[in-house]
């Protein structure tokens, strides 16, 4: 069966526009290699309640979600905060997360640091030798840092959870407009409902000028999908196709 996902980016400095996003394209990627359907991406406030009702949404309607953001030592680090609210639970220090903090910083300990060993009640670690400090999650929510050298630390080191049947995908080059090819389209997806079609203009290419992309789990469906499109389209407009 398919997973999906959700993609939360928690942050008034994305908002505002004094940090651009890349910690959801990076993570649509990642995910998309692995098999997982990323079905929404959301930019939300440093809220406790805004992450609340977000979080608890996305965890209901999706196999897993993922937040990226507000998870440090500061005033506007609110996310597991935000998740406990959103659950109705209250926030604890996970006693293997302070013990790591402890152990790492020793006598110059104090409660700013020992934030980042709060979790929402009934939260869970992911250990790993790559990681000072371990991952964390609560149900199907996976939380990350926002900054992207940590949040990519800590993905790649639980990413194999999230493996399942991969995506197969096959792209047609057609020198045509879409207007030209638009009937084809529609016939391919009527006939072909295992099979995500796609249309995408290209802009400036003396070769081509529209790259249509058919994706499917399925091999079977996906090859019948293809054969069926370029049966479908006149062969001189027919650049390429891999």
């Amino acid at each position: 069966m398919e997973k999906t996902a959700g993609i939360i980016i928690i942050g008034n400095e994305i908002l505002s526009g004094k940090v651009r996003d890349i910690n959801s394209p990076y993570l649509t990627d990642e995910l998309r290699a692995l098999g997982v359907n990323v079905l929404r991406i959301s930019i939300i406030p440093d809220d406790i309640d805004e992450i609340g009702r977000e979080v608890s949404e996305f965890s209901k309607k999706f196999d897993y979600a993922f937040t990226a953001g507000g998870v440090g030592p500061t005033h506007d680090d609110v996310t597991m905060a935000g998740i406990a609210k959103g659950f109705g639970l209250r926030i604890m220090r996970h006693p293997r997360l302070e013990e790591i903090l402890r152990s790492r910083y020793g006598d110059s300990i104090n409660d700013t640091i020992l934030k980042m060993a709060e979790v929402p009640e009934g939260a869970d670690i992911i250990v790993n030798k790559d990681l000072w400090l371990p991952a964390v999650y609560f149900k199907n929510i996976y939380i990350f840092p926002g900054i992207p050298k940590y949040l990519k630390m800590r993905f790649d080191a639980v990413k194999e959870r999230f493996r399942c049947n991969p995506f197969l995908l096959r792209k047609v080059f057609i020198k045509a407009h879409e207007t030209d090819i638009a009937p084809a389209l529609y016939r391919v997806v009527e006939t072909n409902p295992n099979v995500m079609v796609g249309s995408y203009p290209i802009i400036d290419n003396s070769q081509y000028k529209v790259m249509v992309t058919l994706e499917s789990k399925r091999e079977d469906s996906l090859n019948r999908a293809f054969s069926y499109l370029i049966e479908q389209l006149p062969e001189e407009i027919v650049i390429r196709a891999e």
